[in-house]
């Protein structure tokens, strides 16, 4: 009775955040309507056939030929018996809540958990919970479907938490809650999410270092560090099959280095991926402002005419050209919203560089100016050049401005430290400030640190570099911001007439000023009424819990209404849109008569490498993923995408004959990836599917093979070949694959039965050979010939191939990958470790619990 009595505190706030977060998606949870991104249409088209596969046989197919020629699904669909444990864990954290509904739950519950754990008071905790909760970004990528980043974000502030239980002492419970969450933060799957908090990580680590060696206390540092340690790692193990086959699967990916040495080697990284493409997606410098005045840039990349209240502004003569324009004017290709963090919170955060007082402070500061340095990417490359090229696994990651979650966790958490020191020691703000703090706070924050001669002075430092800078961009916005049009916008707009050239740019630049300003005033109202708040309860014209609860619903509201413009009603759609299948075109139902095994289809009528729709029906030459296989990727840009520029004037040209297209001079890596059908654009958005009479077909003899030196002589060799008859591969694979032989008429390869992850095929050869499959090459894959197993090689860059011996054989090919099993088998003996571990651990706290309390019973005695 009396655990339920001391819980019942923190279950009332469970409860409140679990009404918070339905709360914000009334009424769309109550009338079951859901959210249906892009994300979450190309994932449907690109898993129908692990669904398929899964309804007929139980099994996950661990590869599938529904998109880029053929990709394993390790990161489309990680799935292993061993994540069923943990996936009941997650269900029983979120309350079995409703999708949305959750996410925002675990958001809210996740920082509350690390907030506790630095011994906040529970109304403070709530506080702080729904001001990192309630960041704009973590809303914004709910509304994109961005469903992994949202899981692993939820999950990072409670395995922190464990971490800051395990270094104040609280070990059991520390090893418990960072073993438990890293356990849940790892199968969430967002790689990049998790290392990017693991800065976080390193820097509190680095002030509990600094705290134990003032304090000399390093023996209960290096305990501490030994329980998250060993907590982690079982954390990491019980996730082994797909961490391993993640690993695996970097080193093939775009995600991984390499193997050509391409002519612009300086915009390459040791990952791979080019330093154009990592940092296409990096913040403005200016648009950093974004933190304290949410439209500093606009907002989102939607059509600008949306905006009623900037639309006032607007001469109607240009309404049409606003309908074309966003409302977002950075220099990022486009993007889904601002990262704001709150007014209020933003003053808190400044307040705390001054008056929280420890090695954390530097840590949070330490962490809060590398995430901004490092968000800025391209536009402050020396510095991001220097992780790219030093830092381990940085380069693996593209867009940089995502780095920015690490300031809206440190921003919060800093915010609160702020926050709670005001309240709970409000009689510091009338100690003096020391010369060493002036000289610090001018070199570190500010110059106007120095002139403070006691603490109450920096709440009004503060208030000036946070309202006072949202009061001057409201009053002088073009002398802070000249540019309201950026320059994608401007080269575009080049093409009006001059005599409107000028009006529009004019007209433009008000509106845009209008949307921005407002956000301005906006900001700064919300500080003034945060700051009064602040000074009635340091005044004691207002309780500490009410104050607290004022505060709550200011940053809430503020919040609130800033989500609710990127995350709002009015994007969802009935459940039965998901539910109901892709609709089928009639070029769907032309290409679906053919009912071959194994074929592939291009479609030149859409976007053709970023959507998966075309997935749904046919196995695609394209496909929306963001780290397709490397090779397939390279060859893209060396081959497919021009060979795509020279089809479609062929077939204009044709008028549609595909005889009188030259095929196999035009598009042979086409051919060898046996497409057999191109989706061809008609006017009035209507398609025809046409096809292809050269394409290769399943498999084929080649009558030679050249082997090459490295991979830039291979991919160049494809060029100068015959694909039909003649093979190209590396030289390591020349014990694999032997000789080829030239083949008479007779030689024959049928495929004769087909799963994602399984075919078989009748090949018949009087010379024997190497047989070229039209599959895409990938280590894990096997081969048997006639039940006996031989290797599989690497042809043509990215396909696979065998040697066969004379006559009559039956070949299959098998992806069922042996790591799978052994992996499975250590995160199982990884769950009973952790389960032992855990029960040992509650064991000991409730031995060590019951002798103090005989300690205590005892001490009246003794007096």
């Amino acid at each position: 009775m009396k655990t339920l009595k001391r819980l019942l505190p923190d279950l009332l706030v469970v409860l409140l955040f679990a009404v918070v977060a339905f709360v914000y998606f009334f009424p769309a949870d109550t009338e079951g309507r859901i959210l249906y991104r892009h994300d979450s249409s190309a994932g449907r088209g690109a898993g129908r056939e692990l669904t398929e596969y899964y309804q007929r046989t139980g099994e996950v197919p661990r590869w599938t030929n529904s998109l880029f020629g053929g990709m394993p699904t390790y990161q489309m669909a990680p799935s292993y018996d061993s994540q069923k444990v943990l996936n009941e864990v997650g269900k029983f954290y979120h309350l079995w809540l409703p999708e949305n509904v959750w996410y925002v739950f675990a958001y809210l519950l996740g920082f509350y958990i690390l907030l506790r754990a630095f011994d906040f008071r529970r109304e403070l905790a709530v506080l702080g919970s729904i001001i990192w909760a309630f960041s704009s970004y973590f809303f914004i990528i709910i509304a994109a479907g961005h469903i992994w980043k949202v899981v692993a974000l939820a999950y990072l502030p409670p395995m922190i938490g464990g971490i800051v239980l395990a270094y104040r002492g609280k070990y059991v419970w520390g090893f418990v809650v960072t073993a438990l969450f890293t356990a849940l933060e790892i199968q969430a799957n967002h790689v990049q999410m998790t290392y990017y908090y693991m800065f976080i990580v390193l820097f509190m680590v680095l002030a509990y270092l600094w705290q134990a060696v003032r304090e000399k206390k390093l023996a209960q540092f290096a305990k501490a560090t030994g329980v998250c340690l060993v907590a982690a790692v079982l954390g990491v193990v019980v996730n082994l099959s797909n961490l391993y086959h993640t690993w695996q699967y970097t080193q093939e990916s775009m995600r991984g280095k390499s193997e050509l040495v391409k002519k612009n080697s300086a915009n390459q990284t040791s990952s791979g991926l080019d330093r154009d493409y990592i940092t296409q997606w990096s913040y403005g410098i200016d648009e950093t402002w974004t933190l304290l005045v949410p439209n500093t840039k606009g907002g989102a990349s939607v059509p600008l005419a949306r905006n009623e209240k900037a639309m006032a502004k607007a001469d109607p003569q240009f309404y049409e050209v606003y309908q074309q324009m966003g409302q977002y004017w950075g220099n990022q290709p486009g993007t889904s919203g601002p990262v704001y963090v709150g007014a209020f919170v933003f003053m808190l955060f400044i307040l705390g560089l001054f008056i929280v007082k420890g090695p954390m402070k530097w840590a949070l500061f330490a962490a809060t100016v590398l995430s901004v340095l490092l968000s800025w990417g391209r536009n402050f490359m020396w510095f991001t050049d220097l992780f790219l090229d030093y830092v381990p696994m940085y380069a693996k990651f593209r867009t940089v401005a995502s780095i920015l979650v690490i300031a809206e966790f440190t921003i919060p958490l800093l915010a609160m430290l702020a926050l709670k020191e005001l309240l709970q020691n409000p009689q510091s703000l009338k100690e003096k400030v020391t010369v060493r703090e002036r000289i610090v706070n001018f070199i570190f924050f500010t110059p106007l640190g120095a002139v403070a001669t006691k603490r109450r002075d920096y709440l009004w430092i503060s208030f000036v570099l946070s309202a006072g800078c949202a009061f001057l961009f409201a009053i002088m916005p073009t002398v802070f911001f000249p540019d309201y049009i950026s320059l994608a916008e401007m080269n575009a707009l080049k093409q009006i007439p001059s005599e409107y050239l000028g009006p529009l740019i004019a007209n433009l630049r008000e509106v845009r000023i209008s949307i921005f300003t407002a956000d301005c005033w906006r900001s700064f109202f919300i500080i003034v009424l945060g700051t009064a708040i602040l000074l009635l309860a340091l005044k004691k014209k207002l309780q500490t819990k009410y104050a607290v609860g004022a505060i709550v619903v200011l940053c809430l509201v503020d919040m609130w209404q800033v989500n609710k413009r990127y995350l709002n009603d009015e994007m969802f759609v009935e459940r039965s849109v998901r539910e109901t299948p892709q609709q089928e075109t009639a070029t769907d139902r032309q290409i679906l008569q053919d009912h071959g095994k194994d074929y592939r289809v291009l479609n030149l009528a859409s976007n053709t490498f970023n959507e998966n729709e075309t997935s749904y029906y046919h196995k695609s030459i394209g496909g929306y993923h963001a780290a397709k296989l490397r090779r397939y990727q390279e060859m893209i840009d060396y081959y497919i995408s021009s060979e795509m520029q020279r089809l479609m004037p062929a077939v204009a040209n044709a008028q549609g004959d595909m005889t009188r297209v030259p095929g196999d001079s035009i598009y042979p890596v086409l051919n060898m990836l046996n497409t057999r059908y191109f989706i061809i654009p008609l006017q009035g958005g209507q398609t025809v599917p046409l096809q292809n009479p050269y394409a290769y077909g399943n498999a084929w003899f080649v009558d030679n093979i050249k082997y090459v030196d490295n991979a830039n002589q291979e991919i160049d060799a494809i060029r100068s070949l015959d694909l039909r008859h003649e093979a190209v591969a590396d030289k390591k694979f020349a014990e694999t694959l032997g000789t080829a032989q030239k083949q008479g008429n007779t030689s024959l390869v049928t495929l004769k039965k087909y799963d994602a992850n399984e075919l078989t095929y009748n090949v018949q050869s009087q010379n024997g050979g190497i047989v070229v499959f039209s599959e895409i090459y990938y280590p894990g894959w096997t081969a048997t010939v006639d039940g006996e197993s031989v290797p599989v090689g690497r042809v043509n860059y990215i396909l696979r191939a065998i040697n066969v011996k004379p006559g009559q054989h039956t070949v299959v090919l098998t992806f069922k990958p042996q790591s799978v099993k052994n992996t499975e088998t250590a995160a199982y003996v990884a769950y009973l470790l952790l389960v032992l571990a855990i029960v040992a651990g509650v064991l000991l706290e409730i031995k060590r619990q019951k002798k103090e309390g005989e300690i205590k019973k005892s001490e009246p005695s003794k007096q």
